[in-house]
């Protein structure tokens, strides 16, 4: 499976403390580069979050940051609360009997009893719950991730497989008219020599025309190309990693269709070679993608 190096998710999940939500995004690299952003009451997770990254990418630019939305920062909502009911009882009865020793002293008011230490406290949740349920959200959202690079590497395969294909049209274009181009290369010398009116060893004119063309014959690069576009295809469906190995195989077809451009003898092969470069960069620009 071919995987992208490029992709954003964003996961969130809602629960009685607040709201957790991960936001992941990857672009290429060379190597795997992890960004972890977490709320400081969250930081103990940034390890286990590297490790889950480690085992299941291998390259890419990779940023994640973790929000936490709560009334405050310390992982108590305000706006939950709870009522010590015994306690308000105990306060009205208290002032019921203060009331009766003291008529004239002002009642208990509402205000009076919010005021009171205790009688109202904000709900606190278990830190461990909430960093599982954390982790639990930040897999989904790394699978989430994984899928969106895979759908994009699946478009990259068939891209590249696509200017494979463009690319052995040509080669075959070229291995078919090369036996024309020799031939003629070859009379073309021949009878230059023999415009020249000099009489000259027959056996050398045979040796130098040999050469010439021996020079001009590409029949060893285009096996190259040949066995460089099957390599291609092979690390294509392979389940390792892809991306330095195809990198590495561009530059080997490059360098192969430079080798052809420098023997061309001809505009064909001269106009095929440019051809074979333009499609072999495309390919080298979009690989530059595949983790």
């Amino acid at each position: 499976m071919v995987q992208s190096m490029t992709a954003f998710t964003r996961q969130q999940l809602d629960g009685d403390y607040g709201s957790l939500a991960w936001e992941i995004r990857s672009v290429n690299h060379r190597y795997l580069e992890a960004n972890v952003k977490l709320p400081e009451n969250l930081r103990g997770l940034e390890n286990i979050i590297r490790e889950r990254l480690r085992k299941q990418l291998f390259r890419g630019k990779v940023e994640c940051q973790l929000r936490f939305q709560t009334e405050s920062a310390d992982g108590v909502s305000s706006d939950k609360i709870q009522v010590d009911s015994i306690l308000v009882k105990q306060l009205l009865a208290v002032g019921d009997v203060i009331n009766s020793l003291a008529p004239d002293a002002a009642p208990l008011t509402t205000a009076d009893l919010l005021r009171w230490p205790g009688v109202v406290t904000p709900i606190t949740f278990d830190k461990k719950t909430i960093e599982s349920d954390a982790l639990t959200l930040f897999e989904s959202a790394l699978a989430d991730l994984i899928a969106t690079r895979e759908r994009e590497g699946a478009e990259l395969a068939q891209f590249i497989a696509q200017r494979v294909k463009s690319i052995r049209l040509i080669v075959d274009d070229v291995r078919t008219m090369m036996p024309a181009i020799l031939a003629k290369q070859r009379q073309n010398l021949l009878d230059k020599i023999s415009g020249l009116k000099i009489e000259l060893d027959s056996t050398r004119i045979e040796q130098e025309v040999t050469l010439l063309c021996q020079k001009a014959d590409i029949d060893e690069e285009l096996d190259r190309l040949y066995a460089h576009l099957n390599e291609v295809e092979r690390v294509l469906n392979t389940d390792d990693q892809k991306g330095r190995r195809l990198d590495f195989l561009m530059q080997e077809l490059n360098r192969e269709a430079n080798t052809l451009s420098s023997k061309s003898v001809v505009v064909e092969t001269t106009r095929s070679a440019v051809d074979l470069k333009v499609l072999i960069e495309q390919m080298r620009e979009q690989i530059q993608n595949i983790e």
